[in-house]
């Protein structure tokens, strides 16, 4: 992203560290799992990092709201990023900064002996400069509530990349799932915009229909797709296929 190019991510919501070979054996540059939604932990995280490595494919982890360590242990646990849900305000994400950036950033708490600073092998000046640098702080987009003080969030030093969420900033608006709404075409344009104006990456969810469409707006990362997606799609294929065969065998 940092020369200019999009970044592709996939999401997982299942656990089996496999998947993330796959997807990054398969071509995309980034899995994306979830301690929001879905009931990983920080082994998962973990065990990810570790297989998307055999691809050089990095793993953003979407993190569960709760204390500062829901913020840094997935940070520790090597993962390339962490994003941050429903984001409220400015003060919320100076929040976010201030516990996932070390000094002169932030305050983010000092540990050191675990993965991401190679378990105390690393000189933790170093590390605290890698880390500062290196690790990217994504905040969500998917409230209407934040976008009165978006130039002032995409302003904020420390906060790596702006997240439009569209499904739930649907439900904020009142047009539950209304994807082509005047509204959330606008939201999803502005903080693209925004984003880039101030230096900050813009990623968003889409799929291989609109994705130039998001790259000609100014978004850098884009997910597309999801583990339960592509199973989803799979089993019902196949099983209403074998039941046609079945019924035509039947006679």
């Amino acid at each position: 992203m940092r020369e200019g190019g999009v970044a592709i991510s996939t999401k997982c919501n299942f656990s089996d560290p496999r998947e993330a070979e796959i997807a990054a054996a398969c071509g995309f540059d980034c899995i994306w799992i979830d301690l929001e939604h879905v009931p990983a932990s920080i082994t998962t995280v973990g065990d990810f990092v570790r297989a998307a490595k055999n691809f050089d494919c990095d793993v953003l982890t979407r993190v569960s709201r709760g204390s500062y360590s829901d913020i840094i242990r997935p940070l520790e646990a090597d993962s390339t990023g962490v994003m941050i849900p429903h984001l409220m305000s400015l003060e919320d994400a100076k929040k976010v900064v201030y516990y996932s950036k070390f000094y002169p950033i932030g305050r983010r708490p000092v540990d050191g002996g675990n993965s991401d600073a190679g378990y105390v092998c690393q000189d933790m000046d170093a590390y605290i400069k890698q880390a500062n640098e290196e690790r990217f702080v994504i905040v969500q987009i998917e409230d209407p509530e934040p976008m009165e003080e978006l130039e002032e969030i995409c302003a904020l030093p420390g906060i790596d990349m702006i997240f439009f969420g569209p499904a739930d900033y649907s439900q904020g608006i009142g047009k539950p799932f209304q994807f082509n709404c005047p509204e959330i075409a606008e939201a999803r344009r502005r903080i693209a915009e925004t984003a880039r104006r101030h230096g900050k990456f813009a990623g968003t969810v889409g799929g291989v229909g609109n994705f130039a469409e998001l790259i000609s707006l100014g978004y850098q990362f884009v997910n597309v797709g999801a583990d339960v997606v592509a199973l989803q799609e799979y089993f019902s294929k196949t099983a209403n296929q074998l039941k046609e065969i079945r019924e035509t065998a039947r006679g």
